[in-house]
C-alpha cells in the first residue's frame, strides 16, 4: 500500500489535484511484473479476498519477481501450489532477511510470507472442516491456510468418512454446539460425505471432490458428479481439489454473518 500512501500523502499536502490523485490511484489497481504478469494489488480491499499467486507452472525466477513486487505493495503474500524448486528459491530468499516470517504447509503445498510486525486479521466466524479420508487433508490444509488468513476461527476433523460412519457424529456435534456458520467437507472416492453431512444440520455445507479414488472417476470425476447430484438440500459445491475457492467462500458467509 506504499503507493497509496504516498499519493494520499501529496493530496493532503495540496501537491496534486483531486483529478490528479483519481489517476494515480486507478492506475495502482493493476501492477505489472516484468509484462508477463499482472497483480490485482486492491483486491483484498475491493473484495475481503486475499491476492493468492498461484505458482503452478511458473519458472522461480518469474515467481520470486511477483512475489517482490507483491511485497512491496502488501505485508504479506501467499503462494499456493508451490514446486519443491519454487520453495527452495523463496526460502533462500526470504528466511534469510530479518523483516520477514516464511510459513510452509508442506501438506497444502502453500508458503506465507509475512512481514514480522503485520498485523492478524480480526478473529471473526468459526468455520467446520472434515475430511473423509486422510487423503483429503491437503486440500483441506489449503481451505484451513485461506480461513486463517481471513480471520476465522477453524475447528477440523479429518478422516471421518462413511466407512465408519460413527466417527462423524461425535466432531460433528461439537462443531453445531460451537456456532459454526459453515461446514466445509472435502471427500474423494465416491464423494457422498458432504451429502451425509448436509442431511444432518441447519448450516450451509460446501463439498469440495478431491481427486483420489480408482479407476473411472477416480481423478475426482466421480466425487464431483454425486455431490452434485445430491437430493440433501443446503449442499453447495466447489470444483476439483479447490480447498481455495471452499475456504474463501466459507470466510465470506461466515464473516458476512458476524458482521450483522
Amino acid at each position: 500500500m506504499g503507493n497509496i500512501r504516498k499519493i494520499l500523502e501529496k493530496l493532503l499536502n495540496k501537491e496534486i489535484e483531486l483529478s490528479e490523485a483519481e489517476k494515480l490511484l486507478k492506475a495502482n489497481f493493476i501492477k505489472d511484473v516484468e509484462g508477463l504478469a499482472q497483480l490485482d494489488i486492491f483486491r483484498q480491499m475491493r473484495t475481503g479476498v486475499p491476492e493468492v499467486i498461484f505458482a503452478e507452472k511458473k519458472n522461480p525466477d518469474l515467481l520470486l519477481s511477483i512475489v517482490k513486487s507483491y511485497l512491496e505493495e502488501h505485508p504479506y503474500v501467499i503462494v499456493s501450489r508451490v514446486s519443491k524448486n519454487q520453495k527452495k528459491a523463496l526460502k533462500e530468499v526470504y528466511s534469510t532477511q530479518g523483516n520477514y516470517n516464511i510459513e510452509i504447509n508442506e501438506l497444502a503445498k502453500t508458503i506465507i510470507i509475512r512481514e514480522m510486525d503485520a498485523l492478524p486479521e480480526e478473529r471473526k466466524g468459526i468455520v467446520g472442516l472434515i475430511t473423509a479420508g486422510s487423503s483429503d487433508i491437503p486440500v483441506a490444509e489449503e481451505a484451513k491456510i485461506i480461513l486463517d488468513v481471513m480471520g476465522c476461527e477453524v475447528m477440523s476433523s479429518y478422516d471421518v468418512g462413511i466407512a465408519g460412519i460413527h466417527r462423524i457424529f461425535k466432531p460433528l456435534r461439537e462443531m453445531i454446539e460451537s456456532g459454526v456458520d459453515v461446514i466445509i467437507v472435502c471427500a474423494g472416492m465416491e464423494g457422498t460425505l458432504p451429502g451425509v453431512v448436509a442431511a444432518l444440520v441447519d448450516v450451509p455445507i460446501i463439498g469440495v471432490p478431491v481427486s483420489s479414488g480408482y479407476g473411472v472417476g477416480g481423478k475426482g470425476e466421480g466425487a464431483l458428479t454425486t455431490m452434485l447430484q445430491s437430493c440433501s438440500p443446503g449442499l453447495l459445491v466447489v470444483n476439483i481439489d479447490n480447498g481455495f475457492g471452499a475456504g474463501v467462500s466459507a470466510a465470506l458467509i461466515s464473516k458476512r454473518i458476524k458482521n450483522k
